[in-house]
């Protein structure tokens, strides 16, 4: 029985991945900032652990208390939605800190046990923000992009060991990804002299013509997880779906 660690379980996407992974017979282990057994259903393959991607401290001890792992999910993330020029630089700090250091580290962390058993998956959580251009999403962007490089370079590097690296672009989802984990108001980062740009695509996201499903990410984690043809780029939702299609004709 094989068994999966997903970071940032605690809502969203990695908690709907864990639970469908622990609907499919995996042992899994679900990490959170602050664990809550209450989320999920009582279940003897599961385990939840504490976890902060930005410190080394935290990721070690999880990846020591976790033992062989056959699939990483990187999913933790934090979301900004606003005009670069008012997003404070310590701000921005703290997104590379989750969304691209923190995923780097934990990847760094589980590999040695792969390439020694030369076997496992890798799969990174991107956004369908790093298929086409997206206005109002500048910092969130470059923190997204710098995983899809750095994916599809450590899969090249990790295929000589029978590691597998992927990629799950999800699209737009208003109510999980955007503003999830940060401390920072939309309100606050558009300068009125922006109002006349922003509102219209304000409007959009209140009612955005395609949504992605939390089923559909962790649906697309476990094709991921599954993979064997060397396909690296897996978008999920309808939106994200178009977009990919619209940028590899």
């Amino acid at each position: 029985m094989q068994t999966i660690l997903i970071t940032g379980t605690s809502s969203g996407y990695g908690l709907e991945t864990a639970r469908h992974f622990l609907d499919k017979g995996w042992h899994v282990i679900a990490t959170m900032r602050h664990p809550d057994a209450s989320l999920f259903a009582a279940s003897a393959r599961l385990r939840i652990l504490p976890l902060d991607v930005t410190s080394d401290e935290s990721i070690a001890a999880v990846v020591a208390a976790a033992g062989p792992i056959d699939v990483l999910v990187n999913n933790a993330g934090i979301g900004v939605v606003g005009a670069f020029e008012a997003t404070p630089m310590a701000h921005v700090r703290k997104i590379f800190a989750t969304n691209t250091f923190g995923v780097m580290a934990m990847c760094q962390a589980a590999i040695p046990q792969m390439r020694e058993r030369r076997s496992g998956v890798i799969v990174n959580v991107t956004s369908s923000v790093t298929l086409a251009a997206m206005p109002l999403a500048a910092a969130y962007t470059a923190s997204k992009q710098a995983i899809e490089g750095f994916t599809g370079s450590l899969a090249h590097e990790l295929g000589y060991f029978n590691i597998r690296a992927k990629l799950v672009e999800p699209g737009y989802a208003p109510t999980t990804r955007f503003a999830q984990n940060t401390d920072v108001r939309i309100e606050d980062l558009i300068p009125p002299a922006y109002a006349g740009f922003s509102t219209p695509i304000f409007a959009e996201f209140a009612h955005p013509a395609m949504t992605t499903k939390e089923t559909d990410v962790a649906a697309a984690i476990w094709d991921a997880a599954h993979d064997t043809t060397g396909r690296l780029q897996f978008p999920t939702g309808a939106d994200a779906v178009a977009l990919y299609k619209a940028s590899h004709r």
